[in-house]
């Protein structure tokens, strides 16, 4: 994404001055001032990478530390953590590290929270690791692109009690559209993309390769960490004949329960740890599947179980994480607040249907109304994110309750990000939810009314969007500020 602003300080004040505020503004954790500071570094750049597997060439792409995925970054909760990164692209770049909840000048929104790393040009982010959990940190200066072509990574937080398992993994999910000599395809920002479902590719990778299989033992118990960094596909897994728990969304911990419809439903920037228990005799094999579009069901890979089995039957060992320490929102006092998205091919016909009317309908004449690449294809409450780069569609005030009652009056899923923040899931369509989950990206379905709720204790300007890339581009993305 890149915000139609130009700032007023000079990238050496503002970086100093960022610099300073993360010193002085974090979230309170027992302990945090006294913890160690782990230390890394990133470089983007171009590079090439092996994607699918010979005979097919390589592919150039742009990696973190000439990787992709780029390298997890792995540290305990309330330890500090320090990433130089250095921007050796031709563009301008930002690390956004999602799902952290840490201070807002750290957050790496172009324009917003701080200037663009130049090319050529360092930025240090620094910030406490206040939760446990499975989070991912990539760009957000035209992540349509930058995410496309490859940088992203796993950020995990270890807890300070992890469950006991045999195994531990992390499978970061992408699909990738490709040509037949495995480059990647150049049409970033099509207008239909844009308009529609955003850029689904023709390739699906785990960590990085098309995958053939996973060898696991009978007996073994694994922990999977699920992360989708794809640009707008939807994954639904299903662990053929097996029945995974889920532990964590977007790393908060849950109830552990089985996914519904056995499908573990993850749209783009949303992430899933599993407990997978390998029940199967040795030597036999189960597909996972991904049975998101239903038309065309997708083989992501088999688990393959080896002749030798580990144990006789999975332990039966307890599942539960300890919760971060998040503010209970108080839904009785709680602000309340409406959220309608709108746009797309075929939206107006949706919020016909809903009943819209007013400022929540669409402005711009809709998709009728366009000419050319505007960016004002999708709305949040009736206004595309350029038409108001620095001006807050809400405000909330600092350590207060708020209930968000958002609506998806669009002929496509949305999965909605909050920055600096995670907030508990309550109600969909005006049913209770029935594990009222922590979430920092909550996935609405096509004419889907969904409530949030959370304590607006992190001050700052945030980011409020949806996570298929080319739909944040294309407007569906506002700030909120907290004050």
């Amino acid at each position: 994404m890149s915000l139609k602003y130009k700032p007023t300080v000079t990238r050496r004040a503002f970086v100093a001055s960022s610099l300073a505020g993360v010193m002085s503004t974090t979230l309170p954790f027992p302990g945090a001032a006294e913890a160690a500071t782990q230390r890394f570094s990133l470089r983007a750049a171009q590079g090439r990478t092996r994607l699918v597997p010979e005979p097919h060439p390589d592919t150039a792409a742009w990696c973190y530390n000439g990787k992709v995925p780029g390298p997890e970054i792995r540290i305990r909760q309330g330890e500090r953590l320090q990433v130089e990164v250095t921007n050796d692209l031709a563009e301008e770049t930002t690390v956004h590290w999602h799902g952290i909840r840490l201070p807002n000048a750290m957050d790496g929104v172009p324009h917003l929270t701080q200037v663009p790393i130049a090319p050529g040009d360092k930025f240090v982010y620094e910030f406490d690791a206040v939760d446990a959990g499975t989070f991912w940190y990539h760009p957000h200066q035209r992540s349509f692109e930058q995410i496309g072509r490859g940088l992203y990574g796993a950020l995990i937080v270890e807890e300070k009690e992890p469950p006991r398992v045999d195994r531990e993994v992390t499978w970061i999910l992408d699909d990738w559209r490709l040509t037949e000599s495995a480059a990647i395809s150049d049409d970033f920002g099509d207008l239909g993309d844009m308009s529609h479902g955003g850029r689904l590719g023709n390739t699906v990778t785990v960590n990085g390769n098309v995958a053939d299989t996973f060898s696991v033992k009978s007996g073994e118990r694994i922990r999977i960490r699920l992360i989708n960094t794809a640009n707008a596909r939807i994954f639904a897994l299903n662990f053929e004949g097996h029945a995974p728990r889920i532990i964590a969304l977007d790393g908060q911990p849950v109830e552990p329960h089985a996914p519904q419809d056995g499908l573990v439903l993850l749209g783009p920037a949303m992430r899933v740890d599993l407990i997978l228990d390998c029940t199967a005799a040795p030597n036999a094999k189960a597909q996972v599947v991904d049975r998101a579009y239903q038309d065309s069901p997708y083989r992501i890979l088999d688990l393959a179980y080896d002749e030798t089995a580990l144990r006789d039957a999975p332990p039966d060992w307890p599942m539960s994480l300890t919760p971060n320490p998040l503010p209970e929102p108080d839904l009785a006092a709680a602000s309340r607040h409406e959220v309608v998205f709108t746009g797309g091919m075929m939206g107006q016909m949706v919020e016909r249907q809903m009943g819209l009317s007013g400022s929540n309908r669409m402005m711009g004449g809709g998709m009728m109304g366009m000419q050319g690449k505007s960016p004002g294809i999708w709305f949040v409450n009736g206004v595309a994110a350029e038409e108001r780069v620095s001006d807050p569609f809400l405000t909330l005030a600092r350590d207060t309750s708020h209930i968000l009652e958002l609506t998806n009056a669009t002929a496509f899923a949305h999965p909605i990000h909050l920055h600096g923040h995670s907030f508990r899931v309550i109600s969909r369509n005006g049913v209770p939810t029935e594990h009222q989950e922590w979430q920092d990206t909550v996935f609405m379905s096509v004419a889907e009314r969904v409530e949030i709720a959370f304590v607006a204790d992190n001050p700052g300007d945030w980011m409020f969007h949806c996570h298929i890339a080319e739909h944040m581009a294309a407007g569906m993305m506002g700030v909120i500020r907290v004050t």
